[in-house]
């Protein structure tokens, strides 16, 4: 496990990981499993019928991490994983996954993953997902995840993805269908460039009363990259919904976002939000009086924009 220091710079990126995790642990590399770990309230066992592994949250667990990345270091990798997530009632946990891909070589790696999480009646949880690409090789670097949840009563779930940059290609959906008093709350910040392709379909799906949803778009285009949005948030009960898409546009880059609320029941609170613009000449130009270079001051405010 970690055996290259290939290996550990990219789960420091991508999982924050520093020497072994604490607590409970799969780590995935070049399509088999190079580490895995239980503890007593979270299971881990890998599938038999296909590639991937059920995660288990006994009912009650609380404070635990669960560590799910994803490496890739050789070129000609594809794969389709499964991952599932089972999540006891009253529980409260953090699930950190993430996927990086070192492609030095002429050949295409690509990871596609699919998470389903059923999330038991009045438990948290806490998602996030990195994704990162890197090498000078010609070979692209995809990943296309999926992530299906499953919220029962008074359940909630924060979802915080990120794309870092290094992606060439990716596709991103993700659904989660809300039981009363539920909530969700999806956080995702991108950054694109060069010749780059990002697109993401989200939907929330409102079916209980009091239930509640969130989506939170923030991204960067730069070069000649190209991003596609497709936020949407359907309200089925007395419910309230929210999404926010804010973009930063630069060189010969294009963005379309497209959110969408559907309402199916009088008693439906949705709003949709979305901008498209360029860094304002003015924040740049107050950077630049405090000494920084126009290249410097354009980072400090991407980095904060993408915070």
């Amino acid at each position: 496990m970690m055996d290259t220091e290939v290996d550990r710079e990219l789960l420091e990126k991508i999982a924050d990981l520093i020497g072994k995790p604490v607590g409970a642990f799969n780590i995935r590399k070049d399509t088999g499993c190079d580490g895995r770990q239980s503890t007593d309230h979270i299971k881990i066992t890998g599938k038999d019928d296909k590639p991937g592994i059920d995660i288990r949250v006994l009912p009650g667990t609380k404070g635990e991490t669960c560590h799910i990345p994803v490496i890739i270091t050789k070129p000609g990798i594809s794969e389709m994983v499964y991952n599932d997530f089972y999540i006891g009632e009253d529980s409260d946990v953090d699930i950190v996954a993430g996927c990086g891909i070192h492609n030095c070589g002429s050949e295409t790696s690509r990871h596609d993953g699919i998470h389903t999480f059923y999330v038991g009646k009045n438990s948290r949880v806490h998602y996030s997902e990195k994704h990162y690409g890197e090498g000078d090789g010609t070979g692209g670097r995809i990943m296309n995840p999926q992530t299906i949840v499953y919220l029962e009563e008074g359940a909630s779930i924060q979802m915080d993805t990120t794309q870092i940059r290094g992606i060439d290609s990716t596709k991103r959906y993700t659904k989660i269908v809300c039981g009363p008093g539920a909530e969700a709350v999806i956080t995702e910040r991108l950054l694109t460039h060069g010749d780059q392709v990002a697109e993401s379909d989200m939907e929330i799906v409102l079916d209980g009363n009091d239930s509640k949803g969130r989506v939170i778009s923030r991204s960067v285009a730069q070069g000649s990259s190209s991003q596609i949005f497709r936020p949407l948030v359907v309200g089925n009960a007395r419910c309230f919904g929210h999404v926010q898409c804010d973009s930063i546009i630069m060189g010969t880059a294009t963005i379309r976002s497209v959110p969408e609320i559907a309402a199916n029941s009088t008693e439906a609170q949705l709003i949709h939000e979305a901008a498209i613009g360029k860094i304002a000449g003015d924040q740049l130009l107050k950077l630049q009086t405090l000494g920084l270079t126009e290249e410097e001051a354009e980072d400090r405010i991407l980095k904060g924009f993408l915070a």
